[in-house]
């Protein structure tokens, strides 16, 4: 079983690599075979080569800030807000770890923003 301590250090590392495009260090957090998956689109991404192609080839001048990670046994989640220009995204990632600490599954969540509906307004206050 993976320490808490070193899987939170891995997805810290994985955070600062990705802001600083340090694709070395950032491939060092990564698995041989890590899988990389996004719901809403229903991507999967396999390897940590083409792992680390797709992130190298990202488009747009993206900065991720990372709010809260949680990490217990072999298993991680941040919170992050990217900003690219102007626009703001809140995600939600899930790290699994191998038994040396490395990243061998990610999930991420990107939820899209949307306006609250009408008649609620008395149970909730806007931020």
């Amino acid at each position: 079983m993976t320490s808490s301590t070193g899987l939170r250090k891995a997805v810290e590392t994985y955070w600062a690599a990705a802001e600083a495009r340090d694709w070395t260090a950032f491939g060092e957090t990564l698995a041989d075979d890590v899988v990389y998956e996004m719901p809403q689109s229903r991507e999967r991404i396999r390897g940590k080569e083409r792992y680390l192609q797709f992130n190298r080839e990202y488009p747009g001048d993206w900065h991720a800030q990372v709010l809260r990670i949680v990490a217990e046994g072999d298993e991680a989640v941040s919170w992050i807000l990217m900003r690219e220009g102007i626009k703001e995204s809140y995600a939600v990632n899930l790290f699994t770890a191998d038994a040396e600490g490395r990243i061998v599954a990610i999930t991420d969540f990107w939820p899209e923003p949307y306006e609250p509906p009408a008649g609620r307004e008395h149970l909730s206050e806007r931020y």
